[in-house]
């Protein structure tokens, strides 16, 4: 069992727990991930380490309830515990002589691109954060990437934090201001991180992005997590997740994940039917 040592509100969809993992946390790195399972007839799924204490213990994941098992696991409270949770998994983050670097972050994205921008601040490297959120009350560890940015750039679709844009627009104004940037970290939705693919692609960058497709074992058996980059079938899983944002092919990971939408709204569907049922009883 796993215990759930703190737990935080970050908005109206997200939450944060750290989780008492001493094992996982005495090995995890940016970029890793935990697989999950809250009780014995939980689907299993994939959370991205945004944060560990090596010294507490603990592991930091942020979640946001859209289906099923993440509204289960929303519910939870401190003191309560998760029966599985595996990891650190996947690749872990690589950087070498990263003078300045870019680190974007769309939405939920924003809490996989902390821990990256995390390392590259403590590694000495220059640190321009760009984060991007559909309204001010979506914005979520703003004090946080403060603490391990040079500068934050925190843009709204609907420009009500009085700046609105995109995270490509802060983007393509730092390059033309002069920034060399050594590399470029996405991290978010399928449609952003292609289209700052692009962008950076024009200027030559250097573009990584964390791919998470619809996962299950995280050993690369079961196949579900494949991609193609570069013309190759690559396994999320145990290849990444982090790739080369210029090699992916975003069109191919955005058909395959709009194949489950149905699946999973049914699920919540049946699941909020259920509670509902309970609750009438």
């Amino acid at each position: 069992m796993f215990k759930i040592v703190k737990k935080r509100v970050l908005n109206s969809q997200v939450k944060l727990m750290e989780i008492e993992a001493p094992h996982i946390s005495r090995k995890a790195e940016p970029g890793q991930f935990i697989i999950f399972r809250i009780n014995e007839n939980s689907e299993r799924i994939p959370l991205t380490i945004a944060d560990f204490d090596r010294i507490k213990g603990t592991v930091t994941i942020i979640f946001q309830e859209v289906g099923k098992t993440t509204t289960e696991l929303g519910k939870l409270n401190e003191g309560d515990t998760l029966l599985d949770f595996v990891g650190p998994l996947g690749v872990a983050s690589h950087f070498d002589k990263i003078k300045k670097a870019a680190v974007i972050g769309g939405g939920l994205g924003t809490a996989i691109a902390y821990p990256q921008a995390k390392q590259l601040h403590s590694m000495g490297t220059i640190v321009h954060s760009i984060t991007g959120f559909r309204n001010k009350d979506l914005i979520i560890l703003e004090d946080e990437m403060k603490a391990v940015s040079d500068n934050l750039f925190i843009t709204t679709d609907d420009g009500s934090n009085g700046n609105k844009g995109f995270v490509t627009d802060v983007l393509r104004q730092l390059i033309e201001e002069g920034n060399k940037y050594d590399l470029v970290i996405a991290i978010g939705p399928l449609i952003m991180m292609k289209v700052v693919s692009n962008l950076t692609k024009e200027y030559g960058i250097k573009t990584i992005v964390s791919m998470n497709p619809v996962m299950i074992d995280g050993t690369g058996m079961c196949g579900g997590c494949r991609l193609t980059v570069g013309g190759k079938t690559k396994f999320a899983c145990v290849d990444g997740p982090d790739f080369d944002g210029h090699l992916v092919d975003f069109d191919e990971a955005m058909r395959r994940q709009n194949m489950y939408k149905r699946h999973e709204n049914e699920s919540l569907e049946k699941h909020n039917c259920t509670l509902g049922g309970e609750s009438n009883g």
